[in-house]
């Protein structure tokens, strides 16, 4: 099972050699940018961007147009209690499901010497990827009041968190992979039953 769903055939090591070999001293520290900003720990900062962004967005609906103003802020007020109840849920069960699988990182999984490593080195709970997790809950979670430009921006953040994890040797590519599906997966559901619950009374 874990051969088929996990090392690929053999392309789950073969494809996170070919992503880590691509390194130098300003790619490193590129990808370390990404890895930081998608750290558990800026949730609050995230959260009052969305805040900001939907006063920003309410602030400019005309007077006249209490409709719109009203769902303007109600479809915020959804998408802020995804993101919120999201980044709970996918942190419990990070918490759980890390340290009870507990599947070894390219540094102890690999000859160390085959692995280049930039940032503190990890060995142990590398399923899933918490970064890649973050990046993709973030953005699926705000996406649906995201305009063009910033949904660009969003796609390309969560491929750019995704390959950080790997070019710095923390994660294959599986454990990136594993991080994306499972909070899509998270706010998906989120969404759906909050919609399915209260849709009805907002109308």
């Amino acid at each position: 099972m874990k051969q088929l769903f996990y090392d690929w055939g053999g392309a789950n090591v073969w494809l996170f050699h070919a992503i880590n070999d691509l390194h130098s001293g300003l790619i490193d520290r590129f990808m370390m940018m990404g890895t930081l900003l998608a750290g558990h720990d800026n949730f609050p900062v995230y959260l009052g961007f969305a805040c900001l962004f939907a006063i920003g967005s309410l602030s400019g609906t005309q007077v006249n147009q209490p409709e719109l103003a009203r769902k303007k802020a109600l479809n915020w007020l959804m998408t802020i209690s995804i993101f919120c109840i999201a980044f709970m849920l996918d942190g419990q069960m990070l918490s759980l499901v890390k340290p009870w699988l507990d599947f070894p990182r390219p540094l102890l999984a690999l000859p160390p010497s085959s692995v280049h490593v930039f940032g503190r080195p990890e060995y142990h709970d590398g399923f899933p990827s918490g970064h890649a997790s973050f990046a993709m809950l973030a953005v699926s979670s705000l996406w649906p009041m995201m305009k063009r430009h910033f949904r660009i921006f969003g796609i390309f953040f969560v491929i750019w968190v995704g390959l950080s994890r790997i070019l710095l040797g923390a994660h294959f590519p599986a454990d990136v992979l594993a991080g994306y599906v499972s909070a899509f997966l998270i706010v998906l559901s989120v969404r759906r039953i909050l919609e399915s619950t209260l849709a009805p009374q907002l109308d």
